[in-house]
């Protein structure tokens, strides 16, 4: 059948639109009479037929037997992708309404809560749920578990920083279910941590509680269990497929009688939008495709190999996300009583000779690595060291004026969370601002010291708290503070909202003001271009608008106001 004709993508000079031109005496004889409609081109053996999802079906159905030779194949699999992908789609979830919980849950719903629980119920539990932070995912997750007969055991993954909250939540929100399903109100589910990787048997419980960490050490006894639903909280975590957790939950999530499979996230994806995919695979395997399938359909590849969403494609991605597996709600649509979140980078001085002379040290120490290294792994570590100690060194460059920035609101009596990446970073903000008694969170700290520390700040004993960007980020409530402060930044705008959700969440009652502290002349700046890239590809995804630095005059208005009240005879 080689001979059987050419397919090929083409502009057509007439119409002026893009179109199907089949070239070949028999295709054309083919396609012509299941395609009338089709117009002849320059020659008589060349058919032109109009792009559309009809018309390509037809000629997939023809290609499957009689094979094209076709000459636009990168646009061909853009195109028959998405009818491939239909076939192994679930039913679109309908609209929506407020659902009861059982008699199993103690608790009480908001209303968009309970639309959250009608929504999984739909999905019959296999969904993402990506609600923005501190909208209740986890509520709604218990009382969905509490409806469906066959739910448990359930296990739960999730940071090792939440285990205890979930167990705190699961003794909350849900009474005892006998095995007769008797309802026991004074007693909660059985509920065990796994805190340690040695093999041995777990026991009997209702919920079985991890960390993605242990995970794989724990497989072969998770796998020994009788569990019926599979929850991963914050289940960015398996947004690589590369990854050791990430087979680890996908083989638990494909064992016979997991029923029940929940993803939670406020920022499911991280840094680009390709990520959706190893998550969305085991919520609802086949829903995207391949990886390759929706790569093709879906990404471009830029020169570091990476998968970036194409622009054209990022509403179509939100969609078949909505229709099919993914309930996003953001606190400006369902909590009317919640004040703004108000963010803007706020560029600053930053001392040029102490960075010049880093930087030559740093790129002195690269030269000299580079020259050495023996494998491309070691020359790729070498240039990832030198990139960190060049984020070092742009904090260090700006941090007197970050502690300025500190002073002038906290002497207008704000709590204030400040933000760090590096420990030397965290250990110096301590020393310099030590006056306010701050709080801390930092990495290594144990869970009854970190909680004491935030009990602290939420007290008011302490209107300071320093905290690691990547420790202080999930699974803490901050809202006594209105102000955040990013003493230093991260490549990726899901840590900086989640570190911002901390305070801008139920409970809040003012308005929460995000300062990015850009180092004039540093890395921060070509940081910064990366953030707001990386935003836009995001919530062109998971939203409807786009957010980025929203808000910049309202929120340069608010720091004019605070150096009018620190100065006011300064007219």
């Amino acid at each position: 059948m080689t001979n059987f004709g050419t397919l090929e993508f083409v502009l057509d000079r007439y119409s002026g639109t893009w179109c199907w031109k089949i070239s070949g005496s028999r295709a054309v004889n083919m396609v012509s009479k299941l395609i009338p409609r089709g117009w002849y081109g320059d020659k008589t053996d060349e058919v032109i037929i109009s792009d559309n999802d009809e018309n390509i079906k037809k000629l997939k159905m023809i290609n499957d037997r009689y094979p094209f030779n076709i000459l636009s194949k990168s646009v061909w699999k853009r195109k028959i992708i998405p009818l491939t992908i239909k076939k192994q789609r679930t039913p679109k979830i309908e609209k929506l309404s407020q659902a009861l919980p059982s008699k199993q849950f103690r608790g009480k719903l908001l209303d968009f809560q309970r639309e959250g629980l009608d929504f999984l119920m739909k999905s019959s539990g296999n969904a993402l749920l990506a609600d923005e932070m501190g909208l209740g995912k986890t509520v709604q997750t218990l009382a969905y578990l509490s409806k469906e007969k066959n739910a448990f055991p359930a296990l739960v993954i999730a940071p090792l920083v939440t285990l205890t909250n979930w167990q705190r939540e699961i003794e909350k929100f849900l009474k005892k279910k006998s095995r007769n399903g008797k309802i026991i109100d004074r007693e909660g589910p059985s509920s065990v941590m796994i805190r340690n990787g040695k093999l041995n048997d777990i026991g009997e419980y209702d919920f079985y509680i991890i960390n993605y960490e242990l995970l794989h050490k724990r497989l072969p006894d998770l796998l020994k269990l009788n569990i019926r639903a599979v929850i991963c909280d914050e289940v960015q975590h398996l947004r690589s497929k590369t990854t050791q957790k990430y087979a680890a939950v996908k083989k638990l999530a494909a064992k016979e009688g997991v029923k029940f499979r929940v993803g939670l996230s406020g920022t499911p994806i991280y840094n680009r939008g390709s990520e959706i995919w190893p998550i969305v695979d085991i919520l609802k395997p086949g829903l995207l495709g391949s990886f390759k399938e929706f790569c093709e359909y879906f990404c471009y590849v830029n020169e570091k190999g990476k998968a970036i969403v194409l622009e054209n494609k990022r509403q179509s991605l939100r969609e078949q996300l909505t229709k099919h597996v993914m309930l996003r709600r953001k606190k400006s649509d369902v909590l009317k009583e919640l004040k703004d979140k108000v963010r803007h980078p706020e560029v600053i001085a930053a001392d040029e000779k102490f960075y010049k002379a880093e930087l030559d040290k740093i790129w002195k120490k690269l030269e000299e690595e580079q020259k050495y290294a023996q494998t491309a792994f070691d020359k790729s570590a070498s240039y990832h060291r030198a990139i960190e100690s060049e984020r070092q060194a742009a904090g260090l460059a700006k941090l007197p004026r970050v502690t300025n920035f500190v002073d002038d609101i906290m002497d207008i009596d704000e709590s204030i969370v400040v933000f760090c990446h590096h420990r030397v970073i965290h250990d110096l903000l301590h020393q310099h601002l030590a006056k306010y008694n701050p709080a801390s969170i930092i990495g290594g700290q144990t869970d009854v010291k970190r909680d004491n520390e935030i009990t602290r700040f939420q007290k008011g004993e302490t209107k300071l708290m320093i905290a690691g960007l990547r420790a202080g980020n999930v699974g803490i409530n901050l809202n006594n503070a209105s102000y955040v402060i990013f003493a230093e930044l991260d490549w990726s705008p899901a840590i900086h909202r989640q570190a911002e959700d901390r305070l801008h969440r139920i409970g809040q009652k003012n308005t929460v003001f995000a300062y990015y502290l850009v180092g004039s002349g540093t890395l921060d700046e070509h940081v910064v271009d990366i953030l707001t890239d990386k935003t836009f590809e995001i919530d062109t995804i998971l939203d409807a608008k786009t957010e980025s630095f929203e808000n910049k005059e309202r929120a340069k208005l608010i720091l004019a106001q605070i150096h009018d009240k620190l100065n006011p005879n300064n007219l």
